[in-house]
């Protein structure tokens, strides 16, 4: 048993299913993930959903400034006691969700990583958090549902492909770092993960002319996933029929195809079309 995995059992803590916590205690898997991440010497990172420490410990060591987040206010005396060595470390209790993290990230050293291991049921509100909330992120390194992993990564066509891969691939490039099993955590959870780091572009994989009709019309091509694209441009953007099969055409697009066999290249086109009209 680790010494984590000790400190957990004496401490006589109860996981928290509600909170979504299952621990790794596995330090070969732990280094490695901290590596995947590839945090370096002179970059500091924002933990969010440390735990008992098990990966923080390994950051610190990768780390300038580790500054770490935790919801649960039980761990966080076992979080200062195992850390309590560790000089490049901050402990902030409280939700990543609410808190105003321009504010609790203001002493980072710019830009900063984000490393999660978090609640699934958050993950995607949380990255939408972070990847529209204004911080200065050089990359997410996300352990979420392998499930999620495949949408992410998913291509147009995939059954995964939707919003969520959509905004990642827009703003990020996103890689597979490994797969972790869910027998790796401490309670298994009934789904198996994967790591994720999503390294942000320098600019978007693709240029439109507003950000804000691009994501209108990437939500309206999944607004209905059996209708066609042009129906679903009528219903979001309540015009007739012949409006939107004239935007389909001034995009290059045929009439009849579908929103989610839609490419990002595809999407911008159409986007600038409606936006210029």
């Amino acid at each position: 048993m680790s010494k984590t995995k000790d400190r957990i059992r004496e401490s006589n803590l109860r996981y928290k299913q509600s909170l979504g916590q299952n621990f790794l205690y596995d330090e070969e898997l732990l280094s490695a993930l901290a590596e995947a991440a590839g945090v370096s010497a002179d970059e500091d990172v924002l933990e969010i959903g440390p735990g008992c420490g098990s990966l923080t410990k390994h950051l610190c060591r990768r780390a300038a400034h580790v500054l770490a987040v935790e919801l649960d206010e039980r761990l966080i005396p076992l979080l200062t006691a195992f850390m309590a060595e560790e000089k490049n470390l901050a402990i902030v209790q409280g939700d990543v969700m609410a808190l105003n993290l321009q504010e609790v990230t203001k002493d980072l050293k710019k830009p900063f990583a984000v490393v999660a291991n978090i609640p699934y049921y958050i993950t995607t509100p949380l990255i939408q958090h972070l990847l529209t909330g204004g911080l200065p992120v050089s990359r997410l390194a996300l352990m979420v549902q392998k499930e999620v992993a495949d949408k992410i990564l998913s291509s147009p066509g995939d059954d995964g492909w939707g919003p969520l891969a959509i905004r990642c691939q827009y703003m990020c490039e996103p890689h597979l770092a490994m797969d972790v099993p869910a027998a790796c955590f401490t309670p298994p959870p009934k789904v198996d993960s994967a790591f994720i780091v999503l390294p942000l572009r320098e600019k978007p994989a693709v240029e439109v002319k507003s950000e804000e009709m691009f994501f209108k019309v990437a939500a309206a091509a999944f607004a209905s996933r059996r209708k066609t694209m042009v129906n679903n441009l009528c219903a979001t953007f309540r015009v007739e029929r012949p409006q939107a099969a004239e935007w389909m055409r001034a995009a290059g697009l045929n009439e009849m195809v579908r929103g989610e066999k839609l490419s990002l290249e595809e999407l911008a086109r159409l986007a600038d079309a409606i936006y210029i009209s």
